[in-house]
């Protein structure tokens, strides 16, 4: 059996990206740690409950059943033109550089003797800083510790075909649909697509957990919460399947370990 280390930018991210291998992995017997760079958090020690995401982080994983989640320590970063002050005691994650969090993650792949590191492709997704931050501490981690690496990604023309039909239906807007075009991993250079079609509905009682960001305003939150109200078979076409980037591999394969 293998260990598995999943580092994720913010809390709900390890649902959205990689739930259902998650899960899948879990059930098969294989450990899996849940490492987030950041605690989601753009304020901090003056909010209600400085740890809400990370409490809901822990739920979240237990429903995917992952009970080993770890935090690097780290703010969010946020997005758009303004990169905030720091919060009090805690660091932005994309003010940290590379090397040091690349270390915390190296500390925890030596901890648990993991096989595996799962971070994020070379446009970070959708493009979120932290994102993109956690693309190059993935890597700079396995570059150093000579670990296996796995970049979860999706295919970037599925996106771009739904963001056309949405913009045209006035749901998105066009500047949306011009930016993801540099998202993601173009579909031929994917190497692992994962079935998790019987996990979709562990995937919606995990997303369910993260009530915070579900309840912001904002295009994400709202499609959020249209993914927990319909039925899971009908999701299945977009998101019954797990995409990965293996740097290196040639060929294809439809599992991780």
């Amino acid at each position: 059996m293998a260990t598995v280390v999943a580092l994720h930018a913010h809390p709900d991210d390890e649902t959205l990206y990689s739930g259902g291998t998650l899960t899948q992995l879990v059930e098969d017997g294989h450990r899996v740690v849940l490492v987030v760079a950041t605690d989601g958090m753009m304020d901090g020690d003056d909010e209600p409950n400085p740890r809400q995401r990370l409490d809901e982080l822990d739920r979240a994983a237990a429903t995917l059943g992952v009970t080993d989640v770890r935090w690097l320590g780290y703010a969010d970063s946020g997005h758009g033109a303004e990169l905030y002050p720091d919060p009090p005691g805690r660091t932005r994650l994309v003010r940290a550089g590379v090397d040091e969090p690349a270390d915390l993650v190296i500390s925890i792949l030596d901890d648990v003797d993991a096989d595996l590191l799962i971070g994020y492709d070379a446009a970070g997704g959708y493009g979120h800083r932290d994102h993109v931050a956690v693309h190059r501490i993935a890597r700079r981690a396995a570059e150093l510790s000579g670990i296996r690496l796995v970049e979860a990604t999706a295919p970037r023309e599925v996106l771009v075909h739904l963001l056309t039909v949405t913009s045209k239906l006035g749901l998105t807007r066009d500047r949306d649909l011009e930016r993801a075009r540099s998202w993601f991993t173009p579909g031929h250079a994917i190497t692992h697509r994962i079935d998790v079609r019987r996990h979709l509905r562990v995937k919606q009682r995990a997303l369910a957990a993260h009530s915070t960001e579900n309840a912001k305003g904002g295009r994400t939150a709202r499609l959020q919460r249209l993914v927990l109200r319909v039925p899971a078979f009908l999701l299945a076409p977009l998101l019954g399947t797990e995409y990965y980037y293996e740097p290196g591999f040639a060929g294809h394969t439809d599992a991780l370990v």
